[in-house]
């Protein structure tokens, strides 16, 4: 028995290839945590007579015995001591994996807070390249500028315009932004700008304010300045309180506005914002990600955040937007 036991113990080879059946191993621990082949039965839902037959299969691609009987009562021999206590945590952590899967993290929707602006121009129209790279995930867009509480489970995760100081939270950099001035085609030509900046001093300006102005970002007079242009610029126009109110008046022709270039970058590609004068002048806030220690654990928030920082890294830098884009619609209002 020794030399047939030894030779067994050389040719099982830990690989999953060579793993003996499952079945006969859940039997194993069944029967061990309960010494009982009849309570192993019951948990594993099959007859006792079946539990038997597994055992009695495991202990022969091992080549040992794993229980005995004394009087009456079934003990571990050392093989079966031996074998119990890894096979015992292994079933554990799968149970505790589908555990998990089976309270379904993966198809429950994602919550994610970020401001209506960047919601609007930037997330919402990259979704269906979400939907691509993760079929399953469902996804709840919380557009809003109310301060969220992620602790208190407001949200999954935040998309944020600011300088990343987020104590306490796993941040990621996403990129950087800057405004440059834009209008549609139409409004430039009705009041000349592709003439230079000399215009702006009668030309209807849309300002931003309220609860998504960023107060590092420029006004049209910090514009001026950095532009090395000592113009008035014009009293009329429109005050707006978000990003994406400026982009819509300028489309609208509603007047010339300084626009975030992120969230305008796909008007400007088509050409339905132009820039007809001045250099793109960068903030000092740029775009963060950031959730809990505990939500970057979950399935459906890294599966976000994944995608996000790939999108984020296949951007285009703002330089090249600018000068590919914008000088573009300037050679054609030329002609």
């Amino acid at each position: 028995m020794n030399t047939l036991a030894n030779s067994r113990k050389k040719a099982i080879q830990p690989t999953l290839a060579r793993l003996p059946p499952l079945t006969s191993l859940r039997a194993f621990v069944a029967t061990a945590r309960h010494l009982n082949f009849i309570r192993a039965a019951e948990e594993l839902h099959v007859t006792s007579a079946a539990v038997g037959q597994q055992i009695r299969l495991l202990e022969d691609y091992l080549g040992q015995a794993l229980f005995h009987r004394a009087r009456g009562q079934l003990h571990l021999t050392p093989a079966g001591l031996s074998l119990m206590p890894g096979l015992t945590d292994a079933f554990d952590a799968v149970l505790a994996a589908m555990a998990q899967f089976a309270a379904g993290d993966h198809e429950q929707p994602i919550r994610v807070s970020v401001a209506p602006s960047f919601a609007g121009k930037w997330l919402v129209p990259r979704l269906d390249t979400l939907r691509r790279a993760a079929p399953g995930l469902q996804i709840l867009v919380d557009a809003s500028t109310h301060l969220t509480d992620l602790e208190a489970g407001d949200a999954d995760c935040v998309i944020r315009y600011g300088n990343g100081a987020y104590p306490g939270l796993v941040v990621d950099y996403l990129f950087s932004e800057a405004v440059l001035p834009i209008c549609s085609p139409g409004f430039a030509d009705l009041y000349s700008l592709w003439d230079g900046p000399q215009a702006i001093e009668g030309v209807p300006l849309l300002h931003e304010e309220g609860a998504e102005h960023d107060h590092s970002c420029l006004g049209w007079d910090t514009w001026l300045r950095a532009e090395g242009l000592s113009l008035r610029p014009s009293q009329g126009g429109f005050r707006l309180t978000q990003s994406s109110l400026v982009l819509d008046a300028a489309l609208a022709g509603q007047g010339l506005g300084l626009g975030k270039i992120r969230l305008a970058e796909a008007e400007i590609r088509s050409g339905r914002l132009v820039s007809p004068f001045g250099s793109s002048q960068a903030v000092s806030s740029s775009y963060f990600f950031a959730t809990t220690t505990h939500k970057a654990q979950l399935m459906r928030v890294n599966l976000f955040r994944n995608w996000l920082l790939a999108e984020a890294k296949a951007l285009e830098s703002i330089d090249v937007i600018v000068a590919q884009y914008t000088r573009r619609e300037k050679m054609l209002a030329a002609e």
